[in-house]
């Protein structure tokens, strides 16, 4: 309990979230939207460390009840009880020690995530399908949120690419992991000979930011484009006649949604996207490292995946970054990406 009570610190939390709540009774308060944003993800922040501690302490309350209970009376119930209750509890601590490690500016604010396929066709489009799916999988069982922002499908399958929000507690914290690139080695099933193919598909996360006040955009750098939402089958995405495309040009950067329901709500979506796209590019440059949050910028080719996942001759999936390895490929495929996740925030930690 000393852990959580020291990293998560509930007594400053309380006293953090009293003072963030006596803001919003404030006169005039909601009349900043971009205030009552900020102030709003940082109630949930200290709501979520508060709920943490809490959760902690109710666990190591059960188990010792349990104890005390076992010592008086041999009960098969019981015994059960307590060894499911000091499951969880191991589960839980391991994550809170995780999120010591998330200190990042960033760590604690939603994930944009954008899924790119590689060179290769149908067979690379399905492999971007098959990881968006898998990350879908990870974020329902973290609790997480998705939200398409935009999607281009393939002519015959899967994806060309896709842009998608993922809300929660750390997201980007715990997602900037899978950053890179990721290699797919299997029999295709687009194949009529039954070769073997080896695909490739590259993932970009940045934080969702939705203004940061050293960045100034002007309305005269961007160049905003309205078009239908498309995309063979619509099957993520529903079809509005509203997407909006922006262009910032003195940067270059584009970015595009599709997803909500009109041309104002698609518009303020890209333009967190911008932010977000920004924010990562100023920080690369200010920081000269390549790592600081988008990571290195590879091709999407042999030799630059962080990642491999084999479904033949063997099975295996391995981080080429931690060495980390699984022979269960079907529960990596679906969602369950976390260990992972965890020894390269260890790893990484350890460096840093």
């Amino acid at each position: 309990m000393c852990l959580s009570r020291s990293v998560f610190d509930p007594d400053g939390q309380k006293e953090k979230l009293d003072t963030l709540k006596e803001k919003q009774l404030q006169p005039n308060f909601f009349a900043d939207a971009k205030n009552v944003s900020k102030v709003g993800r940082e109630v949930k922040l200290c709501e979520y460390k508060i709920e943490k501690v809490e959760s902690l302490k109710k666990l190591i309350d059960n188990a010792q009840a349990s104890i005390e209970l076992l010592e008086e009376v041999d009960d098969t119930q019981i015994f059960d009880e307590l060894t499911s209750t000091l499951s969880k509890l191991e589960k839980d601590i391991e994550s809170a020690k995780l999120e010591t490690l998330l200190s990042g500016k960033y760590d604690n604010y939603n994930a944009i995530l954008t899924l790119h396929a590689g060179a290769g066709g149908t067979e690379a489009q399905d492999w971007t399908d098959m990881l968006y799916r898998m990350y879908c999988m990870y974020a329902q069982m973290s609790g997480f949120k998705v939200k398409v922002l935009d999607v281009l499908d393939g002519e015959e399958a899967g994806i060309k690419s896709i842009s998608f929000l993922v809300s929660g507690e750390y997201a980007y914290g715990y997602l900037k992991a899978e950053k890179g690139v990721h290699r797919l080695v299997r029999i295709s099933p687009f194949d009529a000979n039954a070769r073997r193919h080896t695909s490739f598909a590259s993932l970009e996360v940045m934080p969702e930011i939705e203004e940061a006040p050293d960045i100034v955009i002007r309305p005269e750098d961007l160049k905003i484009d309205t078009y239908r939402s498309s995309g063979a089958g619509g099957q993520h995405v529903n079809k509005t006649e509203s997407a909006i495309r922006i262009t910032h040009i003195p940067s270059g950067i584009i970015v595009a949604c599709q997803t909500e329901r009109s041309q104002v709500q698609n518009r303020e979506t890209a333009m967190k996207m911008l932010y977000s796209k920004l924010v990562e590019k100023q920080e690369l440059e200010e920081l000269e490292k390549l790592a600081s949050i988008r990571g290195d910028v590879k091709k999407i080719e042999w030799g630059s995946q962080i990642r491999s996942y084999v479904f033949c001759p063997y099975t295996m999936v391995k981080d080429h970054r931690t060495n980390f390895e699984t022979s269960d490929i079907q529960a990596v495929m679906n969602g369950n990406i976390q260990d992972f996740i965890n020894e390269y925030l260890k790893r990484t930690s350890v460096k840093g």
